[in-house]
């Protein structure tokens, strides 16, 4: 597949839905990542949006973003979400993972605080799981390996405004669940399949659209 420019949100958008998948910084599969398509003026401009803030509307078009890829940020499409997600959950709803005691502690209280609320700000959620001064420690590797297992998503950057309403800083990551913004049915629409077959579903179609990558790339990328 040629890459376009990843300028806008609209181009991101299309790739992400063409392709299925799309890392949002460089890895092992040369030129498959919005950091190597997107203009280098564009990601730190402050005459313009960028990357950084598109990443919000991107994921509010219907796209799934999270730290999905070795542990990284990137965007999965609806439409192969339920095949990443058999392959990486490996048969098990969290709930499953809880009964069978094969579930941190920490990622139960973080999972379980998302779920009771819909969706939290990081900061919310830090409070709520006592990950401040004094606290709980090691918040984002437990939010990254419930991210690359799929169990949470990032469901949108929310920024903060000053007394005058005036938008500063970074936006701040909202957490949620896949079910949360798409339902249960659609999120586990592929559990009639064995993990192991969605995961082969998913490299045959990297190595449709990327057929210049190893298929050893494509592998270390998709795999847990």
């Amino acid at each position: 597949m040629k890459f376009n420019k990843l300028d806008s949100v609209e181009a991101i958008v299309t790739t992400v839905n063409e392709i299925g998948f799309l890392p949002f910084f460089a890895n092992e599969v040369a030129g498959f990542s919005i950091e190597e398509h997107c203009p280098h003026e564009l990601w730190f401009s402050d005459s313009a949006d960028g990357p950084w803030e598109w990443k919000g509307p991107v994921i509010r078009s219907g796209c799934l973003y999270g730290k999905f890829f070795r542990n990284k940020a990137g965007f999965v499409s609806r439409e192969w979400f339920a095949d990443f997600a058999n392959y990486r959950r490996d048969g098990y709803d969290f709930d499953s993972r809880m009964d069978e005691g094969i579930a941190p502690h920490k990622d139960e209280e973080i999972y379980t605080a998302i779920l009771q609320n819909g969706k939290l700000l990081s900061k919310r959620l830090k409070e709520i799981c006592n990950y401040k001064k004094g606290g709980n420690k090691g918040f984002e590797t437990v939010i990254t390996r419930l991210q690359m297992c799929t169990y949470v998503d990032i469901s949108d950057f929310v920024y903060m405004t000053d007394k005058n309403g005036k938008i500063y800083g970074w936006g701040v990551a909202e957490y949620s669940t896949p079910e949360y913004r798409f339902g249960y049915d659609a999120i586990t629409a592929a559990y009639k399949r064995e993990p192991k077959e969605s995961f082969e579903r998913i490299v045959r179609r990297l190595r449709t659209v990327l057929p210049e990558a190893s298929e050893q790339a494509i592998r270390k990328i998709i795999m847990l």
